[in-house]
């Protein structure tokens, strides 16, 4: 294992040298060209094959067969994202959401009867939240679940067509139970959403009465996942299989919970479930590092034009505009990778802290997820289409991965919570601190109180808390004066935009506030352009921090987090001129710095991808099986021109 390797590997580093070890060869690899038909059975059977430990499954309790590992499951879904993305998601819905919600918002009773099968796969089940008329607001969703006393049941209905579940992996064919998520109704009142286990198949895998299952049919990708949707007619759900870890009803009807605010109980329920965004964000990651390893790998042997006066063409990689590509787009991915690891780790160390859990961790664990997912999926989206295009006409081919890479990634931008919804998730926690009243994304709170909260959250370390601050104090006043690459003035170029960001956005609320007081959505519909650019730059900043602290002493690593720094500042160029924390000059220094620094950093773009040890089998594609004798006629063209 090289430097490199070890340093993305990282503190799972052994589950990721596991599965390369239990996924070898060709077994668990898609097909190019497989039917709808052809690519579910191959998943479905798949399923049943995957390493459990450590695996996906890593996460479930020991007592149960799991590892009580949930930054290990995360990690072992990356991998299973580099092998194959419908095989990703199938594991992801079974083990990540379905299984995951049994844990999180069960009982012991739940875990006892239905953990084991979940995680031998044995029981197939869903994960029932989306509607066909809300997607991102949850909170609203219309699937009624009404208890009667008389009978000791809950009654759960589909009102209309918007309220049937839609998009639901394992739905189509493979699924026998869901976790449906519905509006809890007892005594003639609403106590907002709640979560049920619900079968839905019989042993032979008939609809149950009262269920009808739809199939979403072809998408534009993820072919093995078999979606469907899922409407139900007044099915009787006995009154055990609610998922009362957050609140409960009682024989005779009467309701209780540990929180008492409907929206803070809800969103400390969805908060449980933060481990499927982390997956989300992570595995659109290991995607990009495919796509990136291709397109490097072919970029060393594909040439074109000649230089006058010779005779052999150029290799495509030592083109500038070839290296603003993808060594620019590979520094954003070292980045996001270390980012990742911070974020994985806040998860696990969450996750099995002993004791009461801390709302404040929770919190941040949360929007530092939302950002983060966000963050990543755009650029997997951005970065294999650019490499899909750096392979030219051989990029287009589905034999050569990057066609299917860039299908199945497309809707991970909207799955698991949409981008933008997201950014302004992570902005309403930088502008209300948290605070509980405020949780829903629909109101916002009463403005005014919003832009009375000026929290130093902002300026929180995210990572190597006092080396940052050392390093951001060693800074000198007069930018002028400061090298481009020193990293303390990195630190304060990002720190420095997304306070002032921030600022204005509590100025402009302010200024909204005391115009338009009885019109809330108006007051922050004005600004919400300016909230995601601070969203924006938050997770800029975080994802710098995660950098820096990783590449330290690393001679190569410095170099590409220099590489991240400078490109993030270079493309935010206007807002730094805007405001006077760049010259003209000093920008013009920035663009020939990075274009400097991809000229040191050519020779190495081989050694950076290879650090990402993705098997050869796993990549799947075409043009690298031909590279051995591609090399080779190259030799005897060398010779030959000689």
């Amino acid at each position: 294992m090289t430097g490199l390797q070890d340093a993305l590997d990282g503190r799972w580093a052994h589950v990721r040298q596991e599965a390369r070890k239990q996924l070898a060869g060709s077994h668990f690899v898609a097909v190019p060209g497989e039917t709808i038909e052809q690519a579910r059975e191959r998943v479905s059977r798949l399923i049943t094959e995957l390493p459990t430990d450590p695996g996906v499954a890593a996460g479930f309790p020991k007592e149960y067969g799991g590892s009580a590992d949930p930054g290990g499951s995360v990690v072992a879904a990356e991998m299973l994202a580099q092998l194959d993305l419908s095989l990703m998601v199938k594991a992801g819905v079974q083990w990540g959401l379905f299984g995951g919600a049994v844990v999180a918002l069960g009982s012991e009773r739940h875990h006892a009867a239905y953990l084991p099968d979940i995680i031998s796969a044995k029981l197939m089940g869903c994960f029932a939240m989306t509607e066909t008329g809300h997607g991102s607001d949850v909170q609203q969703l219309r699937t009624t679940c009404t208890y009667d006393p008389v009978t000791g049941t809950f009654d759960l209905h589909t009102p209309h067509e918007a309220a049937r579940k839609d998009y639901i992996g394992n739905a189509a064919r493979d699924g026998r139970m869901a976790v449906v998520f519905a509006q809890l109704i007892t005594g003639g009142k609403g106590y907002g959403v709640h979560a049920w286990l619900v079968p839905i198949r019989d042993e032979q895998g008939n609809p149950l009465p009262g269920v009808t299952i739809g199939d979403d049919g072809h998408k534009a990708g993820l072919l093995g996942v078999d979606n469907g949707r899922i409407s139900f007619s007044h099915v009787s759900v006995p009154l055990e299989m609610l998922l009362d870890r957050y609140g409960q009803v009682s024989a005779d009807g009467v309701y209780t919970s540990s929180i008492e605010n409907d929206t803070r109980r809800f969103f400390t329920m969805l908060g449980t479930l933060v481990r499927g965004r982390v997956v989300v964000g992570g595995s659109s990651s290991s995607a990009t590092k495919s796509a990136l390893t291709i397109a490097v790998r072919y970029g060393e042997l594909r040439r074109q034009f000649a230089a006058p006066g010779e005779e052999r063409e150029i290799v495509i990689n030592d083109y500038l505009v070839h290296q603003r590509k993808l060594l620019v787009a590979l520094a954003h991915t070292y980045a996001l990778t270390f980012a990742q690891e911070e974020l994985v780790v806040a998860l696990h160390e969450v996750q099995t802290a002993a004791g009461a859990v801390d709302e404040h961790r929770q919190r941040e664990l949360e929007s530092r997820a939302a950002g983060l997912k966000a963050v990543q999926t755009w650029h997997a989206t951005h970065t294999i289409q650019l490499c899909r295009e750096a392979c030219g006409g051989a990029g287009y081919l589905a034999e050569n991965r990057l066609p299917g890479l860039k299908a199945d990634t497309d809707v991970f931008t909207t799955f698991e919570g949409d981008n933008t919804v997201l950014l302004q998730l992570v902005a309403k926690g930088l502008l209300t601190g948290y605070r509980d009243a405020f949780g829903s994304l629909d109101g916002w709170g009463r403005a005014q109180f919003v832009a009375e909260q000026v929290r130093e959250m902002v300026l929180e370390r995210t990572a190597a808390r006092s080396l940052i601050q050392r390093l951001v104090d060693a800074v000198p006043g007069r930018d002028e004066e400061v090298a481009l690459t020193d990293r303390g003035w990195h630190l304060r170029m990002f720190e420095d935009r997304e306070k002032h960001q921030l600022d204005g956005v509590i100025r402009r609320l302010r200024g909204g506030a005391a115009q338009k007081r009885d019109r809330q959505f108006d007051i922050f519909n004005d600004v919400q352009d300016h909230v995601l650019s601070v969203a924006k730059a938050h997770v800029d900043r975080v994802v710098l921090e995660a950098f820096v602290a990783h590449a330290a002493d690393e001679p190569l690593l410095e170099k590409m987090c220099d590489l991240y720094a400078l490109t993030v500042i270079e493309a935010n160029k206007g807002w730094y001129l805007e405001h006077g924390r760049l010259t003209p000059a000093r920008a013009k220094a920035v663009t020939a710095k990075v274009n400097d620094l991809l000229k040191q950093l050519r020779p190495h773009m081989r050694e950076l991808v290879d650090a990402f040890a993705i098997p050869e089998e796993w990549l799947n594609a075409a043009i690298l099986r031909e590279e051995g004798g591609r090399q080779e006629d190259m030799a005897a063209h060398d010779l030959s021109v000689r």
